[in-house]
């Protein structure tokens, strides 16, 4: 039996993952704006910028709760990937793909090299 299943989760531990990393996307966009990358009161940004960063910190939950990281630990980490938004999503999509190609390439019978 699966000890970890995204439906076994609180509703509270949503709401607290889904704050933190949206907290860490309105701190993405206030520097944005701060440094001129982002027009101010630019409403459809910055819930753009809330989405993208819940939906990051979300998956980074997910990993931390997969690879039984400390909750103190998680929670900064969610936070980081919230702020990062769009970019740590490219990072885990980068992995991913990696990952595939070295699986791809055992069972294609080659051996991947240590740089891959």
């Amino acid at each position: 039996m699966i000890d970890k299943d995204p439906s076994t989760f609180s509703a509270i531990t949503y709401a607290w993952v889904i704050f933190i990393s949206a907290w860490g996307g309105a701190v993405s966009f206030i520097t944005k704006l701060k440094a001129g990358r982002a027009r101010a009161f630019n409403i459809v940004e910055f819930i753009g910028e809330i989405f993208i960063s819940a939906f990051s910190g979300l998956l980074t939950f997910y990993l931390c709760e997969s690879a039984n990281i400390d909750k103190l630990h998680e929670i900064v980490l969610v936070a980081i990937s919230g702020h990062m938004g769009a970019r740590v999503i490219f990072m885990i999509e980068k992995a991913v793909e990696k990952r595939i190609n070295t699986v791809v390439a055992v069972v294609d019978g080659e051996i991947p090299s240590k740089e891959e």
